[in-house]
């Protein structure tokens, strides 16, 4: 009987041990918060889940099965099954990098130093309770050196949206992913000066910055396994999960700084936002729902300095009298050449002369004596600025344009769920809404100027741009298991991006006393909608992902109101080509007022478009575990779009464990970007401005009659071929991992936007190229034109190394440091694919032009690098961040060296000038100290750019020779002339390009609660 009992008890336990059961728990770390997130893995199998917003877990295994418990920045722990709860906590780590991501491949989870290519993980609670910086942009330009963003100032859109750059290449050459899904870009289409000139971006600015968990940033082409724009690489914004918890945080700051209020001191650029979180569960294990509110006022500020050179004149001074007098002079006149109160203007100037009591007797005679408008022009032309700032109590302040950050008013909101449907199926959704309200300025309108009717603005104005930009993004579906082990995911993800213009402070000039000052000047619109199906699942050491996609998108510009874009003559009819050079619009001095709202002139109906495509592509990705130590991986993807047709890439990677702790890794790919819809369709006539002089060109969209006659083709999509290669290491008893990753990206049919193809003009012979020239560009009816071309190749290399430590020293002390760096390169290679008639003019340097070329290669910081260090003594933390931006060219040109000419160099037969300055490197400070009063409330104070770093000053007005073409080699005899990067003052450091901005110093308090 015994014998018996003793062998039913062993079959028992052995049917008890094999028997699977539910076990769960909950996963804490050292101060019994919970982790949620943590990766909770059966050894030996593809079984895994992770923990909910509480920490807590649940999975089926047997006892005596070990379970493995992973999580960010904590060491891995492995728990052997002995009954149906398991409680874990989970030490810190030092090793920093072993972060584990998905990004980049569609197997298991890995660590960050045994992917195959290389991820940053940057974790958002540290960086955005301890930093200056509050949007997204302006983080990741601080913490990740292969990122580079900068605002822009005086540069109408692009004062709104940042460009942002990942490796040196194009704002639309990096795909931003959110929770996996593909995020739409902008509509804003960058077409100033501005480094990324000519690219569309994705607005990550309109996704507060408090949503967010943690952020992917991979450093690989991977356009076989995302699609189009993953040229330089991905970057994936995770969304908080967190539940049962209410985070608030209140942010102020300002700029304090020597530059401050145009370089008077004190402070400007107040910023204040209110960010708050708040998760729960659904009543379902796994279940929650996570919103976030973000509010930001966000002030101008102003580094100009006072304005020089000329503003009123001779004839401003007389006006002013008269109108105080009650009589407008200039209501008298539409065309000064075209009057027939010629006689009652000569006699209203003389009675109002005299009252100028600082001009001179000789200036006085001159005027009386006129007894033509012609003479009398003659006699007025004088500059009278000193005598009229103290005659109507101004200074040349008054006269500053708004150089620096522009203002700012936003209301941000975002929403992250799941729930749970069967233990195998699960429902989710994500999405949010951004709204925000931007004012930035022109140049100045000086009232001697015939763009400013001084009837309205006696004393010129600056005109402004007021955007409004809405975001909209939903994202929604279901994920779970089929066929008992398939992997899948059915998603469907929305977005819309608005960004409408409205001038304000501004005029049409040629309307004179009936213009608005206010006008729509029409906007721009872009949605993407995109279907995804993805499936997975892991054969022992193989892992098998396919899936495909199916995306509509829609690109729109919607025209302005009529004064926006019109020009009217003095009868008020619109002026066209054959409209009387007698009947249009003139100031005093007989030159013709320019048409438009002033500082951006409206879309026309003409230029209005509303066009879509779609595309639909599938692919396959395998990964494969061929021994411990070496995995390989392989993806492969075809895309087809609506207009121009399919692509095939391909990318192969793997890394090799050397040792346990030493990994090599390397991949090489191919990669696409289709010409997004803006650089096909956007059309405008814009006001722009090269060295502060203004003037008008036509953006022609490539599908145009005028594209086709001057040769330009279709768009094509881009094409790359890119390789890196890499190795990572930990040493766990120093604490400290690193990684150093070398890469090389070669493009082909780089989309550019082109500089202005000018209409040669004169009588050429018949039949030669400049009379074939002129006879197209009639036929386009155009006189200038610039346009979206496939116009170059282009190499890219560089690498990049991070290294990471932490230490934890005992009583409360903790110490982490992060050192990264980039170096990067970027040039134009081959020939540039020009239209033969263009070429054959003398025009193949307007495809890529110097400035062009400086934008592209060297506008942007090459050498870059960031020093963090995070120490926490018991409740204080204090944060030290000091990042090197390298050194940066200008695209203007001037005499740096000081030998009295501007060096050129003879490049496709025409002179170029080729001395541009160099703006040195600098390295920027952060610094900040918080204090944790409970559990529950954190005070942060601290600095950005502690010791007032700016750039390197501009360059004033220098006199130098400029290289011109005689017999075949380049000269230097001509009349020397004046160059003024600064244009009268205004722009005391570079407007085309900045490393880090140029606001100085900036203060911060942060009060943060958490219930």
């Amino acid at each position: 009987m015994k014998k018996l009992l003793l062998i039913l008890t062993l079959i028992f336990s052995a049917g008890l041990t094999a028997q699977e059961i539910k076990v769960s728990g909950v996963v804490t770390d050292n101060t019994k918060e919970p982790l949620p997130g943590t990766s909770i893995l059966v050894k030996g199998t593809t079984k895994g889940t992770s923990t909910d917003a509480d920490g807590k877990y649940t999975i089926s295994a047997a006892v005596g099965d070990i379970l493995q418990f992973t999580f960010i920045g904590y060491e891995s722990k492995n728990i052997k099954v002995t009954g149906s709860t398991v409680n874990v906590t989970l030490a810190e780590s030092g090793e920093l990098l072993q972060d584990v991501v998905v990004l980049g491949s569609r197997s298991a989870p890995r660590t960050v130093t045994e992917s195959a290519v290389p991820i940053d993980v940057i974790s958002m609670k540290e960086i955005s309770s301890q930093g200056a910086q509050v949007n997204l942009n302006q983080i990741l330009n601080m913490v990740a050196p292969s990122f580079t963003s900068n605002t822009t100032t005086v540069a109408d859109g692009t004062d709104h949206i940042d460009p942002a750059q990942l490796r040196g290449l194009g704002p639309d050459q990096v795909l931003v992913l959110v929770n996996g899904k593909r995020r739409h870009t902008s509509s804003l289409v960058n077409i100033n000066g501005s480094p990324g000139r000519g690219s569309v971006g994705t607005d990550l600015n309109a996704i507060p910055a408090f949503a967010i968990e943690r952020i992917e940033v991979l450093r690989d082409g991977a356009s076989a396994q995302y699609g189009s724009d993953a040229i330089a690489g991905v970057i994936n914004i995770n969304v908080k999960k967190a539940t049962n918890k209410f985070d608030i945080a209140l942010f102020a700051g300002s700029q304090v700084s020597k530059g401050s209020n145009d370089h008077r001191g004190g402070n400007d650029g107040n910023n204040a936002q209110v960010d708050m979180n708040y998760g729960t569960s659904l009543g379902k294990e796994k279940s929650f729902i996570n919103a976030t509110a973000s509010f930001q006022l966000r002030g101008q500020t102003g580094r100009a300095k006072d304005a020089t050179g000329n503003l009123f004149n001779a004839f401003n001074a007389i006006e002013q009298r008269a109108a105080e007098a009650g009589t407008n002079i200039n209501e008298l006149f539409g065309n000064i050449n075209n009057t027939p109160n010629s006689a009652q203007i000569l006699g209203l100037i003389k009675t109002y002369a005299p009252q100028v009591g600082y001009f001179t007797a000789p200036q006085q005679a001159s005027i009386l004596g006129a007894t033509t408008i012609g003479a009398m022009q003659t006699a007025l032309n004088f500059d009278a600025t000193s005598g009229e700032l103290a005659y109507r109590n101004l200074e040349r302040s008054n006269f500053n344009m708004k150089v620096g950050q522009s203002s700012l008013q936003s209301a941000q909101f975002f929403l992250n769920g799941a729930y749970p449907i069967t233990e195998n199926l699960e429902v989710y959704a994500f999405g949010g809404t951004s709204y925000r309200e931007g004012e930035a300025a022109g140049f100045y309108r000086r009232p001697n100027q015939s763009r400013a009717y001084t009837a309205l603005y006696p004393n010129g104005f600056l005109p402004e741009i007021h955007s409004t930009i809405n975001d909209v993004s939903a994202a929604a579906g279901l994920r779970g298991k089929i066929f008992e082990s398939w992997n899948f995911d059915l998603s469907n993800t929305y977005g819309k991006n608005r960004f409408d213009y409205n001038i304000q402070n501004t005029s049409n000039a040629t309307l004179r006393e009936k213009s608005p000052v206010e006008f729509d000047a029409g906007g721009l619109g872009f949605s993407q909608n995109t279907t995804n199906f993805d499936m997975s699942r892991k054969f022992d050491k193989l892992n098998v992902a396919f899936g495909a996609e199916y995306r509509n998108e829609n690109f729109q510009i919607n025209n302005g109101q009529p004064e926006s874009y019109n020009s009217y003559d003095i009868n008020g009819g619109v002026v066209t080509g054959s409209t009387a050079a007698n009947i249009k619009a003139t100031d005093f001095y007989g030159s013709v007022r320019p048409g438009g709202s002033q500082v951006f002139p409206g879309f026309k109906p003409a230029n209005a478009v509303d066009q879509g495509r779609n595309s639909a592509a599938v692919y396959a990705d395998l990964e494969y575990d061929v021994t411990e130590k070496w995995l390989i991986n392989g993806a492969l993807r075809y895309e087809n779009y609506s207009d121009f047709g399919g692509t095939t890439n391909y990318k192969l990677a793997s890394r090799y464990k050397l040792t346990d702790n030493i990994n090599l890794r390397g991949a090489v790919s191919t990669g696409f970007r289709a010409p997004s819809l803006h650089q096909i369709y956007f059309n405008s006539t814009a006001t722009q401005f090269v060295g502060g002089v203004p003037f008008e060109v036509g953006t022609f969209s490539n599908d145009s009659k005028a594209a086709e006659l001057l040769g330009i083709p279709q768009l094509k999509q881009e094409e790359s071929q890119s390789a890196s290669i890499g190795f990572t290491a930990k040493i766990p008893e120093a604490k400290l991992t690193l990684t150093a990753d070398a890469y090389i990206v070669k493009i082909n049919d780089r989309v550019v936007l082109t500089d202005q193809f000018s209409r040669p003009g004169g009588n050429p012979t018949a039949g030669t190229p400049a009379a074939q020239l002129n006879a197209l560009f009639d036929s386009a009816n155009a006189t200038a034109a610039t346009f979206f071309a496939n116009a170059i190749d282009t190499e890219s290399k560089g690498i990049d190394i991070v290294i990471s430590h932490k230490a934890t020293v005992g009583n409360g002390l903790t110490l982490k440091t992060d050192l990264s760096g980039t170096i990067s390169n970027t040039q134009r290679v081959g020939a540039i694919n020009a239209s033969p008639i263009l070429e054959a003019n003398g025009q193949v340097n307007k495809y890529y032009s110097e400035t062009s070329r400086i934008y592209l290669e060297e506008a942007v910081p090459r050498v870059k690098a960031n020093l963090t260090n995070s120490l926490s003594v018991n409740k204080f933390d204090f944060f030290l961040r000091n990042v090197y931006f390298g050194e940066v060219t200008d695209p203007n040109t001037v005499d740096v060296n000081g030998d009295g000419r501007i060096e050129g160099s003879i490049i496709n037969g025409q002179v170029v000038e080729t001395e541009h300055p160099v703006w040195g490197g600098k390295v920027i400070t952060d610094l900040s100290v918080a204090f944790n009063f409970t559990e529950s409330t954190k005070i942060v104070i601290g600095a950005n750019n502690i010791f007032d770093i700016y750039p390197d000053t501009n360059y004033g007005p220098t006199t130098a020779v400029k290289p011109r073409l005689v017999n075949g080699a380049i000269d230097y005899t001509a009349a020397p002339v004046t160059v003024d990067l600064t244009n009268s003052n205004q722009f005391t450091y570079s407007r085309n390009v900045s490393q880090f901005g140029q606001n100085g110093r900036f203060l911060f308090a942060r009060l943060s609660f958490s219930f």
